[in-house]
Parts: C-alpha cells; structure tokens; sequence
C-alpha cells in the first residue's frame, strides 16, 4: 500500500518515478508516449484567445444565479470553428462528483452527435482539466485541449488533484494537442470574483 505522508513526500512522489506493486506510476514519461509525440504542446492563436475571453464572459454570467462557479467549457469543430456545445460545472446542482464542466460539455456533445467520439473537434476550458477531465477528453477523442488558468491556479482555490494535463495526456497512446495558459489573468478573475469568492470558502 502506497503512503504519502507530509508535503514533501507528495512532492518527490509526483516528480520521482514511483511505482506500486512494481507499476511505475508518474516520473519520467514512458517510452512510447516520449517517443511517439503523442502529446504535443501547441502555441496560442488570436482565435484560441478570442474563443477563450468569450467563454470566459459565459462562464462569468453564473456570478448573478445561486450556483456561481469558474468552471466552464466549449466545443467547436476543429476544421470549421463551428461551436458544438458549452457548459459549466454543476457538480453542486446535479450533486454529482464527476459533474466537471468538461464532462458535463462533453457529454452533451456526444449526445447531440449521437456519438461516442468526438474527433475533428476542440475543448477549450476555463482552466486546465484536472486528471479525470483530461482522461475523458482522451477518451473522447478530442484532438486539442485549451485552458484558461492553470491547475495550479486552480489550487489556491480549492482541492485539486496536482497532475498536470500534459502529464495525464503524456501516459496513454491516444494523440492530443494541450495549450495553455491562454488569457490567464481573465480566467482568473473568475475565481478572484467576490461572489465566487464566498462561495469557495465552502469548498475548503
């Protein structure tokens, strides 16, 4: 059984290659994703930007209801830039766990194709996926993933799980583009709002 006691543990766990059972879990990426390019990180464009403030401004619109949250996510098609669905976290509406705004943007694009994959399309996230976010957008087939703030924004916040998306998408052979930060200080200002802000206090 695998413990992690005190912060320091923590750290050298997610940076040394440890292994349980003789697995090796996170440290140096394994061979066939290093060398395969499985994952690639990919530079902002003005588009990237332009989506990013707009889904920002969409998200920030949950600052007037009872369930504010700084969590939202948006599809389009990656040839076409047609938007296919957005949406935000509803984790504390649905009482769902797993009610990320990925997932939630993820499953109702499914269900609007019919489909149970979503190549040809992009996400783009307000912040970075956690680790079961970025699995889904892996196993969703996803070609590119675009985030806001980071994950280690995120942190500040609220309890995350600190394993990066690239980290994530770095561990299978499924290919995905990963860019991010993009617009930063505007993602953040989500989680800096004074709504959001009192609201979160709860999270802790």
């Amino acid at each position: 059984m695998l413990s992690l006691n005190g912060q320091g543990s923590r750290r050298r766990f997610l940076r040394g290659g440890v292994s349980v059972l003789g697995v090796p879990l996170l440290g140096a990426v394994g061979a066939s994703a290093a060398e395969g390019g499985v994952v690639t990180v990919d530079t902002a464009t003005a588009v990237d930007a332009e989506r990013m403030r707009s889904l920002i401004a969409f998200t920030m619109l949950t600052m007037d209801t009872p369930h504010p949250i700084p969590y939202g996510a948006e599809i389009f098609d990656s040839t076409t830039g047609v938007s296919l669905m957005r949406a935000v976290n509803r984790v504390s509406e649905d009482h769902d766990p797993s009610g990320h705004g990925e997932i939630v943007t993820i499953r109702k694009a499914c269900a609007k194709l019919q489909a149970r994959l979503l190549k040809g399309y992009t996400l783009y996230t307000t912040c970075e996926p956690c680790p079961m976010c970025m699995s889904c957008c892996l196993w969703a087939g996803l070609d590119r993933v675009v985030y806001g703030a980071t994950i280690e924004d995120a942190a500040r916040f609220g309890h995350q799980i600190m394993i990066p998306s690239v980290e994530v998408a770095r561990r299978t052979d499924l290919k995905c583009s990963v860019t991010g930060p993009v617009e930063r200080d505007r993602a953040l200002e989500l989680f800096t709002n004074a709504k959001m802000r009192a609201v979160m206090k709860a999270w802790k």
